[in-house]
């Protein structure tokens, strides 16, 4: 899916264990901002490993989780918490991939990896 409204990096950290409900919470008390918008809203845990993407579509809640192998998010630095930036998709895609938002520098890619 693409997001059809502004897309929203949370800054700081935030607990994974957090479902929708408890995302949606930190988007209109924290935030101040309306979770039924069609932004999209990117959350990330202390350790970068872990990412969640909230967002309303038509009638429900979206929750997209990704968890990283091995590498971290490049996660901008910032001393604020629980405040929001603006990025588009292109940041998004960067970020999903490995890259910081505001440059081209990529993690090391996944090599050797087994599941047991």
């Amino acid at each position: 899916m693409t997001p059809r409204g502004n897309i929203y990096l949370v800054t700081g950290h935030t607990d994974m264990r957090k479902s929708i409900d408890g995302l949606s919470l930190i988007v209109s008390d924290v935030l101040e901002l309306n979770p039924l918008s069609q932004a999209w809203f990117i959350f990330c845990n202390r350790q970068r490993d872990k990412l969640k993407i909230l967002f309303w579509d038509t009638n429900g809640f979206w929750l997209y989780y990704r968890r990283l192998e091995k590498g971290r998010f490049k996660w901008p630095n910032t001393s604020v918490h629980s405040t929001a930036i603006t990025i588009n998709q292109h940041q998004l895609n960067w970020l999903l991939s490995g890259l910081e938002i505001d440059s081209a520098k990529a993690h090391k890619p996944l090599s050797g990896l087994s599941i047991r």
